[in-house]
């Protein structure tokens, strides 16, 4: 299938030009609908605390409702991809498939970059309450964790000092998002555009909020220029040993400090973008989730899904949609919780806006 060329939006923040761009995409069926599975439900008080609980006080998972879960997220599949196989149970804590993550992503320092830094801290939040209501809604059967999802290395056009192309925020900021995500019972994620630098030389620095049980990780190929090319003049991308790095490293984390499983959100659009998919290794202390991250048309975005998330897949699914990138283009809109649960398999378990 031929798709539609790739959109850009460059953003330029901070003193010297910050830039970040959305991304785009795809295409789509309709599933069968969803049924309510009273038998496996569990109420969203006997779920893990993820914000608060001790260390190593977190009880082994249910195994036979994680798989029905699972099942019930392939929504009705039938090409053998969906559940993963071969996959490892979780450790105990897991938040991934007993809850579904909705998550709002952006940067303080700049409105452009996503509705986390569009708005007024209170109102922002307020605005994520409504939207983990509306999938609450849309899908019962599975409880939502509010989550805030936040750019802490950012691709920029200047390549400052050491000529790599990206600015990495204060991490007064990093504690300010993480005053916010209290307030609302969520969780956070830190998210990494490497531009010219690479991801074993970024991760590291954040170890210290990793150690949190509350802190989870983002990696963005879109913005992983191997090749030299500044940002945003072409798309970036990580190949399975750059993920098999970080998922190693949040492992080890993990292991060293009594966690629930990390959660690693990978950014996804084209193909290119994720090389050698099939050589991704999983841990029981780590939820990958391969995020369809494309903006557009909910055509376009189903054809994207499709074949880049469903067509090649790891552990989990995200998607991603756009207050403003997704209704520039007729039909100008954004298609809604029930819509996203209609169009696809499998159930996409973190929803991202930005």
């Amino acid at each position: 299938m031929k798709f539609k060329s790739v959109i850009f939006s460059a953003l330029f923040v901070l003193c010297t030009v910050v830039f970040f761009s959305s991304c785009n995409q795809s295409d789509g069926k309709k599933a069968p609908d969803r049924k309510s599975d009273t038998t496996a439900k569990k109420s969203e008080d006997e779920q893990p605390d993820t914000l608060s609980v001790a260390k190593s006080s977190y009880p082994p998972i249910d195994k036979v409702l994680y798989d029905s879960l699972l099942k019930f997220n392939a929504h009705g599949d039938t090409s053998g991809r969906w559940p993963v196989k071969n996959t490892p149970y979780p450790i105990g804590g897991a938040i991934l498939p007993f809850k579904r993550v909705v998550a709002f992503y952006g940067n303080l320092y700049s409105k452009r970059m996503g509705i986390l830094g569009e708005l007024p801290p209170n109102e922002m939040l307020a605005k994520l309450k409504t939207e983990v209501k509306a999938w609450t809604k849309a899908d019962p059967k599975t409880p939502v964790q509010p989550a805030l999802h936040y750019i802490a290395v950012v691709a920029q056009g200047d390549g400052g000092k050491d000529g790599k192309f990206r600015y990495r925020m204060p991490f007064k900021q990093i504690d300010s998002v993480l005053v916010l995500a209290k307030k609302a019972h969520a969780i956070v994620f830190l998210d990494v555009q490497v531009a010219l630098s690479n991801i074993q030389a970024e991760l590291p620095l954040f170890e210290k909020y990793l150690a949190m049980p509350q802190v989870h990780f983002g990696m963005d190929p879109e913005f992983s220029m191997k090749d030299g090319s500044k940002p945003g003049r072409k798309i970036g991308t990580y190949d399975a040993n750059d993920i098999n790095y970080v998922s190693n490293y949040l492992a080890g984390i993990v292991k060293k400090h009594g966690l629930p499983p990390k959660i690693l959100i990978v950014h996804r659009f084209t193909k290119k973008m994720v090389t050698n998919y099939k050589n991704i290794k999983l841990h029981p202390e780590v939820q990958l989730v391969m995020d369809m991250d494309g903006w557009g048309e909910p055509d376009l975005k189903t054809g994207t899904y499709r074949y880049f998330i469903n067509q090649e897949p790891v552990q989990f699914t995200g998607f991603k949609l756009f207050y403003k990138n997704d209704i520039k283009k007729a039909p100008h809109h954004m298609l809604t919780p029930d819509e996203v649960l209609s169009r696809y398999k499998p159930y996409p378990i973190y929803i991202q806006y930005q």
